[in-house]
């Protein structure tokens, strides 16, 4: 197989193309652009020579491809999405290198979307059209408007639908259907002098906690947790106002939404675990089986993803 070429697309001598690959009418690849197999680079696109795309990759019409920009397996371009790599462009004035951008595998970026340099849009992510993305972007995250801001997760199935928080079921224990993370109704006592909310070891606690720790402050937009552990296991109780958790275990992914003292959220070791949409008065209690071990954690999910393929949860 070769790849093929609209006669009036022009494809420099130097550009390296996959089998499969079909350039359409008036794009432009320079001389050191690497692009894979069964791609599909539609009409007006341009693509600078230091770039690198992947297998499967779709670019659609008016899209430009600077330097330095890595764009992954299976990903998707949108129309007229913005790719920049120099912070502060003057001309002729060029920077000793350009700043790297990175695309990860399986992630879309909408029609008009904007992505500032030097950015890693994570794997699976999903860019809404219009989005100006000034942050790194965390796997599966669904980031709109502008400034860009995680509204939510996208689903594991194959829909790719967004994540929302289950309702949760008037039961002690439910499970939620990713590696044994379980939602925990704790025993709740109210009466004239105040409530009470009880987690004991044995009953309504999974584990015996070894550490405790608070998550308070933090601004709505941002995203807490984004890792595994390896072995350690973790109960998460918000104490104060309310926030949201998605566990998730490469194959499966749940969200829940925990509002008050009367919900606990065991996170068992090797599942993945991110917060967000805290409320201004989120606070939020973590129990840990063990003390704090740097080198227990899993932060890349590309990492994670491939340490549970090896060994399932």
């Amino acid at each position: 197989m070769t790849f093929k070429a609209h006669p009036q697309a022009l494809v420099d001598a130097g550009a390296t193309i996959g089998d499969g690959t079909r350039i359409w009418a008036f794009a432009h690849v320079l001389p050191g652009a690497r692009i894979g197999k069964d791609c599909n680079i539609c009409d007006g696109v341009f693509i600078e020579n230091n770039v690198v795309i992947g297998d499967r990759v779709t670019v659609k019409c008016g899209v430009q491809v600077w330097d330095n920009v890595h764009i992954e397996d299976d990903v998707f371009v949108g129309p007229n999405a913005t790719f920049t790599n120099d912070r502060f462009p003057r001309s002729k004035q060029y920077p000793d290198e350009y700043l790297r951008t990175i695309v990860s595998t399986g992630a879309s970026i909408g029609a008009n979307a904007t992505i500032l340099p030097g950015l890693t849009i994570g794997r699976n992510a999903m860019i809404g059209a219009g989005a100006v993305v000034i942050h790194n972007v965390p796997p599966n995250a669904i980031v709109v408007g502008n400034p860009g801001v995680i509204v939510g997760y996208v689903s594991a199935d194959k829909a790719r639908v967004p994540t929302t928080p289950l309702a949760l079921k008037d039961e002690p224990v439910q499970d939620l259907g990713v590696s044994g993370a379980k939602v925990y109704r704790l025993p709740l006592f109210r009466d004239l002098r105040g409530s009470l909310a009880v987690a004991e070891y044995g009953k309504s606690l999974p584990f015996q906690p070894k550490r405790c720790f608070m998550v308070f402050d933090v601004p709505s937009r941002e995203v807490r947790g984004e890792h595994a552990h390896k072995t350690l296991h973790q109960f998460l109780i918000c104490v104060k106002g309310q926030l949201s958790v998605v566990v998730d275990n490469g194959n499966d992914r749940a969200e829940v939404r925990l509002d008050g003292p009367g919900i606990g959220l065991h996170l068992p070791a090797r599942v993945w675990g991110i917060q967000y949409k805290f409320s201004p008065d989120a606070v939020l209690m973590v129990l840990a089986s063990d003390g704090y071990d740097e080198n227990d954690y899993i932060r890349d999910y590309g990492e994670y993803i491939r340490s549970v393929q090896q060994n399932p949860p």
